[in-house]
């Protein structure tokens, strides 16, 4: 038997609550591990992702990314919560690269708070009308905001302003015109990243997705925000810019995250990193 030592994080914490941001697992040296095996460890794990860590030719260490049901070419909260794992296992500084399916992607840190460049992101219009995005969040037209967009800045997700922090609490997607208007056929799954702006100026957000024939929500979405600064910069918001994220309220994950998007349309996202415990599993 073989054993596999992995360690429990938190990723877009906030720093005086142990149990905010989104829950992660990250396994320390999965050599050996294979495809089905990493899949079944993420089903046993049931947390949004579960990361499997290998070395690399090309950057500091390799990373594979599984949630429960499929793998993921590029993640948020794995990303970062994995680079602080890497960075002490491998004794690699505050700045590394992690080389994953979607690209070689660099993290830097100032103590436990990372941030990632994102891939430029690519655009592509939606199909569906105001209507049918409103019928699929369970709102009304008019909580709709202005061009919603596909954005991929490694993990393409449907992105979709809508105009008050209430019509953000109220929404509750329909999982079947969820799989009619937010599949991405590039990512072979539905998704959709809803958003607005609070009084004090910050982002209001929560992200949605199937999972077992009903509506997930995640505490925290990294890959979103990347999108989110993706959004911004095809509708031609002057840059620099930088914003607050606050997401996970409605599933008791509170959490805390940063977006950079700087000229030319580079696009950072930043959170803080908790270690909770570390395990291990026999196979």
């Amino acid at each position: 038997m073989n054993s596999y030592t992995f360690r429990l994080l938190n990723v877009f914490a906030i720093a005086d609550d142990p149990f905010s941001g989104n829950p992660l697992a990250v396994f320390e040296d999965a050599h050996g591990l294979t495809d089905e095996q990493m899949q079944a460890i993420a089903r046993q794990m049931n947390l949004s992702e579960t990361t499997f860590i290998f070395p690399s030719e090309r950057a500091n260490a390799r990373v594979r990314i599984y949630t429960p049901s499929f793998e993921m070419p590029f993640a948020g909260h794995p990303t970062l919560g994995t680079a602080q794992v890497v960075r002490s296992l491998n004794h690699a500084g505050d700045s590394l690269t992690l080389e994953m399916k979607a690209g070689i992607i660099p993290v830097a840190a100032q103590g436990n708070r990372w941030e990632l460049q994102a891939n430029a992101a690519r655009t592509r219009p939606i199909e569906a009308t105001h209507a049918e995005l409103a019928r699929m969040l369970g709102l009304e037209v008019a909580d709709i905001g202005e061009r919603p967009l596909w954005i991929d800045t490694g993990s393409e997700q449907l992105i979709i302003p809508l105009r008050s922090v209430a019509a953000v609490e109220r929404a509750s997607p329909d999982i079947k015109l969820m799989a009619q208007h937010a599949f991405s056929p590039i990512r072979g799954a539905s998704m959709s990243y809803v958003w607005t702006t609070n009084d004090a100026g910050e982002i209001v957000s929560r992200f949605f997705f199937p999972k077992t024939r009903s509506i997930a929500e995640d505490p925290a979405t990294g890959s979103a925000c990347a999108n989110l600064g993706g959004w911004f910069v095809a509708t031609g918001v002057a840059l620099p810019f930088r914003q607050i994220i606050h997401q996970g309220a409605a599933v008791g994950r509170p959490s805390l995250l940063g977006l950079r998007v700087e000229p030319r349309g580079r696009i950072f996202v930043s959170g803080l990193v908790i270690e909770l415990g570390r395990g291990q599993i026999g196979l």
